[in-house]
């Protein structure tokens, strides 16, 4: 049976996630493996400055957990806001029965008319969602890279385990494509065909795009209360989290 992305991605987070889960069991027989756990979370102030440095890095490297996630964040939420807009549309009731009536009389486009029908109303409700995630998740990223940058003044002695370089560097890798991960590959190959498309045909002939700032962000309106919700509480978050770092960035000045 062939694994799908969200089979994978499920499988990397239970694997990822289920070692933590074991070592916080209060078992006394777990010492050992606990230890293991927090020894290659180690970071900064709470690893020991006899341990050798032949498996660690610059805590510094946390840029690049964010630089990536920036860059690839932009690049799913880019890719899927164009894909919802050109293949998850959603439109008013009376323009939709406008732009049948145009296809019955022969006066619109068979392909712009079959192209509306290639995504029920559920899946493009979980498109504009996904669309909807990514931008909560490029506004939290572009403040962590902010203020690793500009904020955080990290000692140059100051080191990090290897392995806890590289899990942060597959959670941002992987956070990304999960909140987008049931339209993922029809974007990608939606993303294929439009360029494989602009290759091919000439300039020419290449229909001009009609951009509409209205057309993006109209459908965002049509998210349940329950998404809003999530929204409002993940913004509380974010600007605690920024209040705390403040704080903890003048505790260790002072």
């Amino acid at each position: 049976m062939e694994l799908g992305l969200v089979e994978l991605l499920r499988a990397a987070w239970i694997a990822g996630t289920l070692p933590i889960l074991i070592a916080s069991l209060p078992c006394s027989w777990l010492g050992s493996f606990h230890g293991l756990v927090l020894g290659l979370a180690r970071r900064g102030k709470i690893m020991k400055s006899s341990s050798h440095h032949k498996f660690t890095v610059p805590q510094r490297f946390f840029s690049h957990f964010y630089v990536v996630a920036v860059v690839w964040t932009t690049l799913l939420l880019i890719a899927t806001w164009i894909y919802a807009h050109r293949m998850a549309p959603i439109v008013s009731e009376p323009f939709f029965y406008s732009d049948l009536g145009s296809y019955l009389a022969g006066r619109s486009n068979t392909f712009s008319f079959h192209r509306s029908q290639l995504i029920n109303s559920e899946n493009k409700f979980r498109v504009w969602l996904s669309v909807f995630l990514l931008l909560l998740m490029e506004v939290q990223v572009l403040r962590r890279l902010f203020e690793t940058l500009y904020v955080f003044k990290y000692s140059p002695s100051a080191r990090m385990h290897i392995f806890g370089y590289l899990t942060g560097l597959f959670f941002y890798t992987a956070m990304p494509l999960t909140l987008c991960c049931t339209c993922a590959p029809n974007v990608f190959k939606f993303g294929t065909s439009e360029v494989t498309e602009f290759i091919v045909k000439d300039r020419s002939s290449t229909q001009a795009i009609e951009f509409d700032w209205w057309d993006f962000v109209n459908p965002f309106s049509k998210l349940g209360w329950c998404q809003w919700i999530g929204a409002a509480i993940f913004l509380w978050g974010w600007i605690h989290q920024h209040r705390c770092h403040a704080i903890l960035v003048s505790i260790t000045v002072s």
